[in-house]
């Protein structure tokens, strides 16, 4: 067995592993690591763990120690090292009119080498930059040409998803992207929806692609011969994801369905002419293909059954709300008119409670009117009333009702009061 530490010298970074000569080191903290450019300062990501002999690439460099406060202080003033040649550096590519773009200087921790790095379209001369560079910063400089990859994990950013770039904060090594996998996804070959900030396919096309090349094995191809449950058809579309495809049978080509893979028995694989002499099995052995549970329904048929459900939910709703205003009206219209009087200055008698007639089955509610006849007559007045003038009104003076809600409603039942008859 082994001990290793892993120390990773960017964040984002591949990380490395190191001999760490029996210091207990745990994650989180800075050390001192001896590498092939020198003394290098790095942040541990993994503590102190033993592996097998075989898993490790020997030999293993050392550690030469936990980083402590005046390396953290070097390491500080490199930083600011770094932006001050960051700027020098861009100043005399444009003096040059070199064709490159500067993404980013680094210090080693002795401070003897400065690293710059720089993309560009194709091969640049910048042995006249490397001599300026030189001469202003008096150590060794080194100028390294990197792809569109890596200037995406150096600098960072935010994907197309809203999250930090995979490059930037898990991703190691570049995996190689295809074309290929965008095709065996079903994704849109539009290069603006499946390419990344960095201008390459998105690495994220790796993450699942073993999952569908081995749905594709287990499924079949598109225009492939089947027999279902219903009948016979070519398939027009398979979906890796769900395990499901939809078939246009033969007997009703215009109304295509969606079966699981379970369901469905390939006589043909692909694209090709029909078998020659078949004859379809009979409907009793092709329904034993069908499974319990039914199918999962596609997006169009949710959203139908959806839409149908709510204007049910809205159409009883309405119902509801009109019968509810019908039994207000009604009742309404039957409350009496208690401690109203008569002419005669006598309050009248409450009337009595009729009994409710049948509903008619035209679905009215309302009671036919009654005839003026049927209308109690008032009682007679008191010895001793004053009875009105006839001279001064004419006829004697009717009590006009109290007014309610005038609505269509027949006479005699809160409605609009009657003509006095002559």
């Amino acid at each position: 067995m082994t001990e290793i530490i892993g120390v990773r010298f960017k964040s984002g970074g591949k990380q490395y592993y190191f001999d760490p000569q029996g210091i207990p080191v745990s994650a989180g903290q800075g050390v001192i690591i001896e590498t092939s450019r020198g003394l290098e300062y790095g942040e541990c990501v993994q503590g102190n763990t033993l592996v097998e002999d075989s898993a490790v690439v020997q030999p293993l460099r050392p550690l030469v120690r936990i980083a402590n406060e005046k390396d953290l202080e070097v390491v500080q003033r490199n930083r600011e090292k770094e932006e001050r040649a960051f700027r020098i550096c861009q100043e005399k590519i444009l003096e040059h009119g070199l064709e490159m773009k500067l993404v980013e200087v680094e210090y080693n921790f002795d401070g003897n080498k400065i690293l710059f790095f720089f993309t560009a379209d194709g091969r640049v001369d910048f042995r006249a930059l490397v001599k300026d560079l030189a001469g202003i910063f008096h150590t060794r400089i080194e100028l390294r040409q990197i792809g569109v990859r890596d200037e995406a994990k150096m600098l960072g950013g935010l994907g197309i998803c809203g999250m930090p770039f995979c490059c930037s904060r898990f991703m190691d090594d570049f995996q190689p992207v295809s074309i290929k996998m965008a095709k065996t996804q079903n994704l849109s070959l539009n290069p603006t929806k499946i390419s990344g900030t960095c201008g390459r396919l998105m690495c994220c096309l790796k993450y699942e692609q073993e999952a569908y090349e081995d749905a594709v094995k287990r499924m079949p191809k598109n225009e492939s011969f089947v027999e279902t449950p219903d009948g016979v058809g070519n398939i027009s579309h398979v979906d890796l994801l769900r395990e499901t495809v939809t078939v246009r049978l033969d007997d009703q080509p215009d109304t295509p369905r969606c079966y699981h893979n379970c369901e469905i028995c390939v006589v043909r694989n692909g694209k090709g002419k029909r078998p020659e002499g078949y004859v379809p099995p009979p409907p009793e052995e092709l329904s034993k293909l069908r499974r319990d549970t039914p199918p999962p329904e596609t997006e169009e048929e949710r959203l139908s059954a959806a839409l149908a459900q709510l204007s049910l939910e809205y159409s009883s709703g309405e119902e509801r709300g009109e019968h509810t205003r019908s039994r207000r009206r009604r009742s309404r219209s039957k409350r009496p008119q208690e401690g109203a009087q008569s002419p005669a200055g006598e309050a009248a008698p409450p009337r009595e409670k009729e009994a409710k007639p049948p509903r008619n089955k035209g679905g009215e509610g309302q009671k036919p009117p009654r005839p003026k006849s049927d209308r109690p007559a008032p009682p007679p007045a008191q010895e001793g009333a004053a009875a009105p003038a006839e001279g001064e009104g004419g006829e004697k003076r009717r009590r006009r009702p109290h007014r309610r809600y005038r609505g269509n409603k027949p006479k005699g039942e809160g409605g609009a009061p009657s003509k006095p008859e002559s």
